[in-house]
């Protein structure tokens, strides 16, 4: 068993070009790590004879009750890590009470995925709306309890190391629910990312507010938007009709040159207020760093990274219950018996 949630990544036995598509960013990786540097700079000060035995971690994230506040983060191809892909880590999801997050790019059809886990759907806005409508539609039928859609993927940021491993997905891996649709991410060519050449002719970069405020009326679910990092987009999201955003930069794989989603957290909460919940994602590799996210004002995050090596590692189950163990580890030594008192710790930085 790892000692560390941070451990898997170690612990994954995996292709180097598969390591890569995981680990990567875009450009030269200025803000993914960024993302590390920020948290890791981030201090929080700790209260102390608190009384406190057995913190109390659960919530309700967009209406889906939570053991922690925590969600997996939408990840493409999951079943390039393990045979059974995203099963595996949706059931693990489920078993640690936390919503799993299906991507669009998912390896497995999204039904299959919802059926064993409280989740909710990712959309990326394509150039076939039928399929759109199609994907809302399924999403919603299949019981999804929210819908995130991701906003920072006009073209998908260029990833040098998927490039200079010109990088394609093995062909038992598809993206299940665009399947029959889009087949070029399955043709290797030198010096090209046939992930990037694929998202290229599926992915709409037009993608505007008054579709967003389309996708609105589609459905009556939660809408979350994903990829928000000024304040003046978060309050034009609310006015297109979202019920909460996520403050992200796609972990370091989109613009190269983004600031550190956790700095750019506060401008966010300021401008919406209380009213709308604001997750965080991007760079949370353990449970002190989930402790800094919600004592900096975020209502929840999104784990990504760590949890594609624990399934690679076949762990997922063993990676999420160690995270939940740090998280409440992290509110004991700073004094807090509940969410609402981490709210309330004060930070700075160094």
């Amino acid at each position: 068993m790892a000692e560390a949630f941070a451990d898997y990544e170690q612990l994954a036995v995996l292709p180097a070009a598969v390591r890569d598509f995981v680990a990567g960013g875009s450009g030269a990786e200025l803000t993914l790590d960024r993302n590390r540097a920020a948290l890791d700079a981030l201090t929080v000060t700790p209260r102390v004879l608190a009384g406190v035995e057995s913190p109390d971690t659960t919530c309700t994230i967009l209406g889906t009750p939570a053991s922690y506040p925590i969600a997996v983060a939408p990840m493409a191809y999951q079943r390039l890590f393990h045979p059974e892909g995203e099963l595996l880590l949706a059931a693990a999801a489920a078993k640690a009470g936390i919503p799993y997050v299906i991507s669009t790019l998912s390896s497995v059809p999204l039904e299959k995925i919802a059926a064993v886990a409280p989740s909710w759907f990712q959309l990326y806005w394509l150039r076939d709306r039928s399929m759109v409508r199609s994907l809302i539609d399924r999403a919603t039928e299949s019981g999804c309890g929210a819908l995130m859609v991701t906003v920072d993927v006009p073209v998908m940021g260029r990833r040098l190391r998927d490039v200079r491993n010109s990088f394609a997905l093995p062909a038992e891996v598809v993206a299940a629910n665009l399947v029959d649709k889009y087949t070029e991410a399955h043709s290797a060519a030198h010096g090209v990312s046939a992930v990037a050449a694929h998202t290229a002719l599926a992915f709409d970069p037009t993608f505007s507010w008054r579709d967003l405020e389309w996708i609105r009326s589609m459905t009556e679910i939660p809408l979350a938007v994903k990829g928000i990092l000024d304040s003046r987009d978060a309050r034009a999201a609310v006015d297109a009709g979202a019920d909460s955003v996520v403050v992200s930069n796609h972990g370091g794989r989109q613009f190269d040159g983004a600031p550190a989603s956790i700095d750019a957290l506060g401008s966010v909460i300021d401008a919406l207020g209380n009213d709308y919940p604001v997750l965080l994602d991007s760079g949370i590799r353990g449970g002190t760093d989930v402790l800094k996210a919600l004592a900096l004002g975020a209502d929840a995050v999104l784990v990504g990274r760590p949890l594609l090596w624990a399934l690679a590692a076949g762990a997922p189950d063993e990676a999420l219950t160690l995270l939940g163990r740090e998280l409440r580890d992290a509110m004991l030594l700073a004094g807090c018996a509940d969410l609402a008192a981490v709210a309330e710790l004060v930070t700075g930085r160094n």
